[in-house]
């Protein structure tokens, strides 16, 4: 039996390779996606052999995962209950899309993540491979009795690395645990499940990566420019980039100004609230200043009709269901109303805020002669006409009324 593992180099993920070498008997080979986590992946191959595995792909994804899961879901503008850019929750079906390949060109029976089973990657890897090869067998570590009952805390896993000549370099657990990508990092868990912990302190500065606090941000405003063509970023400040860039540079111009930081309680999709914190500078920017196009190019309602799918869109999202039927349905939709969101769109960053400073556009549907409230030059509007209209408008409420007694 060959499995493919998901694998990062810690403690973990480096007992679950070798736990699933002796328990299953099987050839094991490890997959690591570079999805923008900047951790050192040199070495990763060889200490993933030193682990037991047979072979090691490390494979640099961060191209696609901007262009094809990153911007789609930007076109659309979803954010999850209000608050979550989905950083996470966007990359596991890309991370499980590439072990399924691995797992075809290698002929391997079966695929192992380690996931827990309290969370929502679990079902976002598992949705994923249901719907890309339906016939490949899923294991989940974490979902297994027998390891659970072998491993019921750290020392156990340390003490089984040792054991197995397991390289793993143990440290002292961090207060929380984390999660970073091209998108965002995420952090929960630890001191962190405490609602009421004040996340944004000053002595909780020390846990941010990619922003500053506002309180530390520049005291003078940075204006940037980012133009679009067809609901796609394709430059910023003048100068043309591909996705990737565009992610690159936007995360570096937020975090300067302490753009993105999100602290919400959430909903998972197994049924539990949970607490978590955010950093997505490039992201909200990129959310904010996309919106802004789409209100200066984007007839009213087929704006409205997009904006009644968000809900939907960042839940099929959320919930792993990115290469089900009806997020594509969803997706070219979507798709169809950015035809005309091309422009350029100019925002202020400062302390945290993110502030619209400006748009434009060839084919903006903003009409300053219609809109004005001086003399309309085009005479294309008669303030007359509103008359019946609002007559009409309000003829069933007046009947209702007349009804009702209201």
């Amino acid at each position: 039996m060959k499995i493919v593992v998901a694998y990062s180099g810690g403690l973990d993920t480096s007992v679950i390779l070798n736990w699933l070498k002796e328990v299953y008997s099987a050839e094991i080979v490890a997959f690591c996606a570079d999805v923008g986590q900047e951790e050192e992946l040199d070495g990763l191959e060889e200490k993933a052999l030193r682990t037991g595995a047979s072979k090691c792909y490390v494979d640099d994804l961060r191209a696609e995962f901007a262009k094809d899961f990153i911007f789609p879901m930007m076109r659309a503008g979803a954010i999850y209950e209000g608050q979550y850019f989905l950083g996470t929750s966007i990359a596991r079906p890309l991370i499980a899309k590439r072990m399924v390949e691995i797992a075809a060109s290698e002929n391997a029976a079966a695929i192992a993540h380690g996931a827990t089973g309290k969370g929502n990657d679990q079902v976002r890897f598992e949705l994923t491979t249901a719907a890309l090869a339906p016939n490949l067998e899923i294991i989940a570590p974490w979902r297994d009795e027998r390891f659970r009952a072998k491993f019921p805390g750290r020392s156990e896993m340390i003490a089984y690395a040792e054991a197995h000549g397991v390289p793993i370099t143990a440290s002292a657990k961090k207060p929380y645990s984390m999660d970073r990508n091209l998108l965002h990092i995420s952090f929960e868990s630890g001191i962190l499940e405490d609602p009421w912990f004040d996340a944004s302190a000053p002595e909780s500065k020390e846990m941010y990566i990619l922003s500053v606090s506002p309180e530390d941000a520049p005291d003078t405003a940075e204006y940037v420019e980012l133009d679009f063509e067809a609901g796609n970023c394709v430059a910023i400040n003048g100068e043309a980039l591909d996705p990737l860039a565009v992610m690159q540079t936007l995360n570096k111009l937020g975090g300067r100004h302490g753009i993105g930081r999100v602290d919400m309680v959430e909903n998972r999709f197994v049924g539990m609230k949970s607490r978590g914190v955010y950093e997505t500078p490039g992201g909200a920017i990129l959310h904010f200043a996309h919106r802004q196009m789409e209100s200066l190019t984007m007839d009213r309602e087929v704006m409205h009709l997009r904006d009644s799918l968000i809900p939907k869109y960042s839940e099929l999202v959320y919930n792993g269901f990115w290469f089900a039927p009806e997020r594509e349905v969803l997706q070219a939709l979507v798709d169809e109303s950015q035809k005309h969101v091309s422009g350029t769109v100019r925002v202020k960053l400062y302390k945290g805020n993110i502030i619209a400073a400006g748009r434009k556009s060839s084919v903006s549907l903003y009409n300053p002669h219609i809109a004005t409230m001086e003399a309309d030059p085009t005479q294309a509007y008669n303030q007359d006409d509103a008359t019946g209209f609002i007559r009409l408008n309000g003829l069933r409420l007046k009947v209702g009324a007349g009804v009702h007694g209201k």
